[in-house]
């Protein structure tokens, strides 16, 4: 990309990560967490995209509650973002979307939207990708980036690859919800599916046009925040009342599986949205015994575990195998590896 306008990072940093309690809680949730390196997952997702010719500095959609603790580890990470826009409540991705889009102008800038809490371990490999796509998107293409499949994942939703539109980029057949474990495994079978890995690049008016086309009310309530906003610095605080207005709906549902024009990228990058425990030990440097450990620590005849020790704790373990256990502060989680998708059942079940 050498002529093009410079790609705006919209960095998604809303969710609440609670599948990977105890670390995980609504006032840290995990992009604010160092799980896979010493940079936290917001800082990782950052650095991915360096201010710059080729990108701009990130605008950051998070959550109100989490402003101070955003703008600290951007700043210590050198990515201070070029806005910070914070949530009154959370609508889902397409509004937190629509209000990047509404800070930029409106215009033809190409936005590149990233949650905040995923891994890409060959960031060349994304950026290949970005370059693949970028004339589809100056032509007003939607584009999503295809995560190529190595298992029959259940918990992902999937993206049918159709024909061929540019090098390395192909029209969307259909998106595929989260499906049956023997669906997904026709699928990848088949070659033709990828995973639907939540990353996006498109213009800014182009988006904004789809949500006048597909979902006016969201666009309009996007519009009120905006235009009674609340501004200091790089803090931009929509209007509280508009933005309830809004519906709450993912890109996904709200514009991707209704525009005509969607194109899909796919790509092998080392992806993972980790989005559990096991998720963490299946990408993590393990011992000779299958070990991913960090913190004080003490295993003997212990294999195939993931042990998170939290500051000032120390976990040992004797004779055990394929366990996660996480100790935070007070809370303990103790359980089979392969499970912990069910982490929500404790929290549920805590609640009560």
């Amino acid at each position: 990309m050498t002529d093009a306008a410079p790609i705006v990072p919209v960095i998604l940093s809303g969710g609440s990560g609670t599948r990977l309690w105890p670390m995980s809680r609504p006032e840290r949730p995990k992009q604010m967490l160092a799980l896979t390196a010493r940079e936290t997952m917001l800082q990782l997702t950052a650095q991915r995209t360096p201010a710059g010719d080729r990108f701009t500095a990130p605008v950051v959609v998070a959550n109100a509650a989490h402003a101070d603790m955003v703008e600290a580890q951007l700043a210590q990470s050198g990515a201070g973002p070029r806005a910070l826009i914070l949530e009154p409540m959370g609508r889902n991705t397409a509004p937190a979307i629509a209000l990047a889009a509404l800070a930029v102008g409106g215009g033809a800038d190409p936005l590149l939207v990233m949650p905040s809490d995923h891994v890409i371990a060959d960031v060349d490999a994304f950026h290949a990708a970005i370059d693949a796509a970028l004339p589809l998107v100056a032509d007003g293409w939607l584009v999503t980036f295809g995560i190529a499949p190595d298992a029959p994942e259940t918990g992902y939703g999937y993206i049918k690859v159709g024909k061929a539109i540019g090098a390395g980029v192909h029209q969307v057949d259909r998106f595929v919800e989260k499906p049956a474990r023997e669906v997904a495994e026709a699928m990848v079978e088949a070659g033709d599916h990828a995973w639907n890995g939540g990353i996006f690049l498109f213009r800014a008016d182009i988006y904004l046009g789809a949500l006048a086309s597909f979902a006016p009310d969201m666009l309009a309530a996007a519009q009120a925040a905006m235009a009674g906003a609340v501004r200091a610095g790089t803090r931009i605080l929509p209007d509280a009342d508009a933005f309830a207005a809004s519906p709450s709906d993912s890109i996904d549902y709200a514009v991707m599986e209704k525009a005509p024009r969607v194109a899909v990228v796919p790509v092998r990058m080392g992806w993972s949205d980790l989005g559990s425990w096991d998720a963490l030990h299946a990408i993590s440097d393990c011992d000779g015994h299958g070990n991913a450990c960090r913190g004080d620590v003490v295993a003997i005849a212990t294999a195939g575990t993931l042990v998170r020790a939290g500051e000032g704790k120390r976990v040992a373990l004797l004779g055990v195998s394929d366990l996660i256990v996480v100790v935070d502060g007070d809370d303990v989680l103790i359980l089979p590896r392969g499970r912990s998708q069910e982490v929500k059942q404790l929290i549920d079940a805590m609640k009560k």
